[in-house]
């Protein structure tokens, strides 16, 4: 009776054994593309070419309404994760941040490199990088749709010959709004002068800063002066050491393109300098101010019509946008590496998004996408 008790539990020892052996590779394969270190501000060299996921809660606050590409979104509702890799791009930018004396005038930082290597993605992780360190966040996720597809446009009614973009300006303000609504409450930051809005109408000194949000939002009138206000208001508080600022905008160097897709009532095209969000935003990239940090990505897509043959920052700011970010620091932004490309196809093999049906098939999509990471997407697409 005792040897056949010893021998059903030598075999239930044997049959665990095997189980734990069976799930043993799989849980190997799988640390080869993910890391299980989901706390961006942790992320170092460690890390490179592995998948981390940013939890739903989050996504919902700081993406809610934008700043990832279109064709990533649906991705994520397809996987029901929202999944990105940490590459070098990012991890270098966030060891600079952690090396920065916050207390010198602002450094910027400009993403650059051919379309579809990965700009808007690593703005997206150094998003969430700011939102995990407490930084009040200032993201346009991409300036064009203001040039290009502008909702309405209005006379501005402070200053003379500009044009407003009410609905554009108040949507920006929700996005404000979602992204650091809770911490600007724990800050507990305040407007530092009156400001008048119309005779009955008046955003008074001492009032949270939320209230000048929440005046742009209710009054889309005033929406663009609203976020000139709440742009100020934030270097000012910055410098005082009171908060930490970090702007993060794509399609930056569309500011600074000849012409826009807007025209007057004459049909002329008017210049970027002409529509009034574009000031706020310039004068918050300036390095006049302290304890924040700029990251700013341009992209040959953010031009209104012509191609232009160069990646390079110098070209794609023109004359004006370079001589305005001087002095910044340049980070290119490439393709897959071999180790990148092989963890994003153990990734969409996870997902069960590709099936490995012939040996081979990995050069085959290498070879095919070119090792640029929108294409390889493309090319996993569904039909």
């Amino acid at each position: 009776m005792i040897r056949g008790v010893i021998q059903s539990r030598l075999g239930s020892a044997r049959s665990l054994y095997a189980t734990v052996a069976a799930h043993a590779p799989a849980t190997e394969k799988l640390d080869e593309f993910r890391t299980i270190e989901q706390n961006p501000a942790k992320h170092s060299s460690a890390a490179l070419s592995r998948f981390y996921t940013v939890p739903a809660d989050v996504r919902k606050q700081i993406f809610a309404h934008g700043g990832l590409p279109k064709n990533f979104e649906k991705q994520v509702k397809t996987f029901n994760e929202c999944c990105l890799m940490v590459r070098r791009p990012a991890v270098e930018i966030i060891e600079y941040l952690r090396r920065t004396d916050f207390n010198r005038p602002v450094n910027r930082f400009v993403l650059y490199g051919e379309d579809g290597a990965g700009k808007s993605l690593t703005l997206a992780h150094l998003l969430h990088y700011g939102h995990q360190e407490q930084y009040v966040l200032v993201h346009v996720p991409w300036v064009p749709n203001w040039m290009k597809r502008a909702r309405e446009t209005a006379n501005s009614s402070t200053i003379e010959g500009s044009l407003d973009l009410p609905l554009d300006g108040a949507a920006w303000l929700v996005h404000f709004k979602s992204q650091n609504a809770p911490l600007l409450n724990r800050l507990g930051l305040t407007v530092s002068r009156d400001y008048v809005w119309t005779k009955r109408e008046t955003t008074p000194a001492g009032a949270p800063l939320l209230a000048l949000v929440e005046h742009g939002i209710s009054r889309a009138k005033f929406a663009c002066d609203a976020i000139a206000a709440l742009l100020q208001e934030l270097k000012q508080h910055s410098s005082a050491g009171k908060c930490k600022t970090m702007v993060l905008v794509d399609g930056y160097n569309a500011f600074f393109h000849p012409h826009t897709r807007i025209q007057t009532e004459n049909k002329v095209r008017i210049t970027p300098d002409r529509i009034t969000l574009t000031r706020p935003f310039l004068d918050i990239t300036r390095n006049d101010w302290t304890n924040g940090v700029c990251v700013l990505a341009v992209d040959r897509l953010a031009l209104t019509e012509e191609r232009m043959a160069s990646c390079l920052p110098k070209y794609l700011l023109y004359r004006e946008g370079f001589e305005h970010l001087d002095p910044f620091v340049p980070v290119r932004v490439e393709g897959y590496n071999d180790v990148e490309y092989h963890s994003c196809i153990k990734y969409y093999l996870d997902r069960k998004w590709i099936q490995a049906a012939e040996p081979g098939f990995e050069v085959e999509l290498k070879m095919l996408s070119c090792q640029n990471p929108y294409q390889l997407m493309q090319l996993c697409a569904s039909l």
